[in-house]
């Protein structure tokens, strides 16, 4: 596993597979709820993945799915008003990684996973990513801009 930082839209703009983290909450009309961090900036570029992602969480569950134009999903918390969990995270890192495998990627791009809005620590989500991902999943931090130092998504 890497850790670098920089734009998580411009690794995907280079071609790299990017992993938006989520939750498991539909709306009324069957669209995923993807209120802030990456998943809001995912659903503003691209407006039918609240609807394709709510039809794999309808169908399916919470898991980690290919939702089309190199964009995953990762759930980290059961819905937006709840804390990430780091067994919903571990499970997230266990189904990337075989997607990964089943789909051939070579470069995944994930955002630090519940650390963002979600308010846990990187220093023990990170341990939970080690034990699974390898040399082909890079794990993003914002790049410092003005007062957002360090930020994530």
């Amino acid at each position: 596993m890497h850790e670098i930082v920089g734009d998580l839209w411009k690794e995907h703009a280079e071609g790299a597979v990017v992993a938006i983290t989520t939750n498991g909450m539909l709306t009324k009309n069957g669209k995923a709820v993807m209120l802030r961090g990456c998943a809001r900036q995912a659903r503003d570029r691209f407006p039918d993945l609240p609807k394709i992602l709510g039809e794999q969480l309808l169908n399916h569950g919470r898991h980690v799915f290919d939702l089309g134009r190199r964009i995953v999903s990762f759930p980290v918390e059961v819905d937006p008003y709840r804390n990430p969990e780091l067994g919903i995270i571990e499970g997230s890192c266990r189904e990337l990684v075989e997607l990964a495998d089943y789909k051939g990627w070579h470069k995944v791009v994930v955002p630090r996973p519940g650390c963002g809005g979600g308010g846990l620590e990187w220093p023990v989500v990170r341990p939970v990513l080690q034990r699974y991902f390898d040399e082909r999943f890079y794990v993003i931090t914002m790049q410092e801009t003005g007062n957002a130092t360090g930020q994530n998504w």
